[in-house]
């Protein structure tokens, strides 16, 4: 199942994307210059830079024919070569950025990523940092026929829903849902924490429901604990707080994840595995903040 297209004119988007080598795995764009959020400008963000992200299977090759095209694009690394641009790429989340880009008659920054390393993040949660974007609208611009991206791109949603519900109570809103996928990649965020807008989730939820309902749907719809009636809109959720039933969502959470929850959890010291670990924490009554610390 691919991620789907959403529907307004993605034209302005494609002509920046006929700028670069087209040897793309996924490319997709995002951010307040794609989706409007509360509190941004009125003009829909007209003015906003655009920020894409570019999914390579091959970063030097690729680099190697970006120099060709767009070598104004980098930084003096444009001296050191593709191999060496690339070996930056792969330290922190493993990610390599051009920003401050003129384009088309606007602004764009744009993010080199392997495939492997995107396809890691969204099975594993490695860094959250691509995968975080990816569990919020996004306007996909080109997507190969790659089963195993596919299948990462999926699993990282249905991670997303399985997160939310831990920290959620039994009974929420379709919003309250929404409010709590969007805030994932935001929790470890130290801007939100030292003065980025605290209320910078709900300002990219309220005004984009109608998204995140295309996103989410087809994944509600085959969830056993929610009524999901998208013809009303509306979200019916009953989820099962029991020890077992927090277990079985514990246990469906990314590796990275379920690591960073143990050692939470776990004195040093101690030789236990992860399964006996999540299920101290599936019996814990405040097992949904041991899950948004992790």
């Amino acid at each position: 199942m691919a991620l789907p297209v959403l529907s307004s004119s993605a034209v302005k988007f494609r002509r920046v994307l006929a700028h670069f080598p087209q040897e793309l795995s996924l490319a997709f764009a995002y951010g307040s210059g794609v989706f409007r959020q509360a509190g941004a400008a009125a003009e829909h963000g007209e003015n906003n830079m655009l920020d894409f992200i570019f999914a390579v299977d091959d970063s030097v090759t690729w680099h190697m024919m970006n120099l060709l095209k767009n070598r104004s694009h980098y930084s003096f690394l444009k001296f050191f070569g593709p191999n060496h641009i690339t070996s930056i790429q792969s330290y922190g989340a493993g990610i390599y950025y051009n920003t401050l880009v003129p384009c088309n008659g606007r602004m764009i920054k744009y993010g080199v990523i392997s495939t492997d390393t995107l396809i890691d993040d969204l099975f594993h949660w490695k860094t959250l940092y691509v995968a975080g974007r990816l569990q919020k609208p996004v306007k996909i611009l080109t997507q190969n026929e790659n089963s195993k991206l596919q299948a990462a791109l999926v699993s990282n949603l249905k991670s997303a829903v399985t997160a939310a519900f831990l920290m959620l109570p039994e009974s929420f809103s379709e919003e309250d849902l929404y409010m709590q996928i969007a805030g994932l990649s935001y929790s470890g965020d130290f801007r939100m924490i030292i003065g980025e807008d605290r209320s910078k989730v709900q300002n990219i939820v309220k005004p984009n429901i109608p998204h995140f309902q295309k996103l989410y749907s087809n994944i509600l719809q085959d969830c056993p604990q929610v009524v999901y009636k998208h013809h009303l809109g509306r979200l019916e959720a009953s989820i099962d707080k029991s020890p077992e039933g927090q277990f079985t969502q514990l246990m469906a959470l990314p590796k990275t994840l379920q690591q960073k929850i143990t050692s939470l959890v776990n004195p040093p010291g101690k030789n236990r595995d992860v399964e006996e670990i999540l299920l101290q924490v599936a019996h814990d009554p405040d097992c949904g903040f041991v899950v948004h610390q992790g």
